[in-house]
């Protein structure tokens, strides 16, 4: 059952867009409980997942991250796509900025 009240939150499985696959991952980077996520920055967490896993992880999973964390952080729940144009612009700026 997924919970919108954030501090009610005690299982990954209970954040909106959570279920046991990223809830899984979550755990294999060290990620246990759902307060975990309010210190975390969810791009070192996807660089994280890739390095554990050995190859690169679908980009949705990072905008799942991303409306994990900002779920925790005070944000309302909102769908993991709303983040994808976010991604997409911030993740392009730092491919612009290394190729300089």
């Amino acid at each position: 059952m997924k919970i919108l009240d954030r501090d009610q939150c005690l299982r990954l499985e209970q954040i909106p867009n959570v279920g046991p696959a990223i809830a899984g991952d979550l755990r294999l980077i060290g990620i246990r409980t759902p307060a975990a996520l309010k210190r975390r920055d969810p791009y070192a967490l996807y660089d994280a997942l890739t390095r554990a896993k050995g190859r690169r992880q679908d980009p949705c999973v990072l905008d799942t991250f991303i409306a994990a964390v900002r779920f925790m952080q005070g944000e309302p729940p909102r769908p993991w796509w709303a983040y994808t144009q976010e991604r997409k612009r911030r993740l392009d700026t730092k491919r612009r900025t290394v190729l300089r």
